[in-house]
């Protein structure tokens, strides 16, 4: 079950062909944390609906395993995400800025809830915004109402904060500002979530990662999510169809 709930839960996580992958530029000269973020926020992101087709692979401790996605996102209402082996659907997630709906199909288990419930069982704040953003290759939190420290590392713009025991960081290229990693710390926890963008690609309505990476750290585990763009179609009519299947079994999360 791990693996596909792994999946669901951090995934959660016109047609137009991709251009090129984007170039992208050194960190050089210092600039105000509010010129960085006024930048990463120039970007382009205006849409009504997001297509996605992914390749997938979910790797832990014990287990490895690649599949085909399915994302479908209605600009901050809904978010469907497909989970499928071999063309079969093993896993599927509903998210809303209300709630969390997914089942999957390996241990016939469902569960609905809201985010209090989701993201005290995962260690880490999450909210419908926070999703679609790192899907759609945004910073997670809305930096305009934070105070950040900046600096420059590894040749990327750094925006960082810390407060109530969790640190978080942004990281910037320095072309169009685009996001090369975010990272959501809980040091005393030993909980970490960091969220990478090796590159990402230029299309016809905005530019998208080409693919991220998220990795999930806790004291008993490591889990990474590589997640592959190969197909993307903008403001189609989308249908986001769910129900749980009959006879399945509630989590209960404490």
């Amino acid at each position: 079950m791990k693996k596909y709930l792994g999946l669901i839960l951090l995934v959660f996580l016109i047609s137009c062909k991709s251009k090129s992958v984007i170039a992208e530029a050194k960190a050089t000269d210092a600039l105000s944390s509010e010129k960085i973020i006024t930048n990463h926020y120039n970007n382009n992101r205006d849409f009504k609906t997001l297509y996605i087709k992914a390749s997938a692979r979910y790797k832990d401790d014990k287990q490895s395993q690649s599949v085909t996605a399915e994302i479908k996102i209605l600009k901050d209402e809904k978010i469907l995400v497909s989970i499928r082996f071999l063309g079969i659907t093993m896993a599927k997630a509903l998210i809303t800025p209300k709630e969390v709906k997914y089942y999957e199909k390996i241990n016939s288990n469902y569960f609905e809830g809201d985010y209090t419930t989701l993201s005290k069982w995962l260690g880490t704040d999450l909210d419908f915004q926070k999703v679609q953003n790192m899907l759609i290759g945004q910073a997670m939190d809305d930096l305009k109402k934070g105070k950040y420290k900046t600096q420059i590392e590894n040749t990327l713009y750094k925006l960082d904060t810390k407060a109530s025991g969790t640190e978080k960081a942004f990281y910037f290229e320095a072309a169009n500002f685009l996001i090369k990693r975010q990272e959501i710390e809980q040091p005393a926890k030993n909980r970490m979530l960091h969220v990478s963008y090796p590159a990402h690609k230029e299309h016809s309505q905005m530019i998208l990662p080409a693919e991220l990476v998220i990795e999930a750290f806790s004291k008993e585990k490591k889990s990474t999510i590589n997640i592959e763009y190969n197909t993307v179609t903008f403001n189609e009519e989308l249908s986001f169809p769910y129900s749980t299947p009959e006879g399945y079994d509630k989590i209960e999360i404490e």
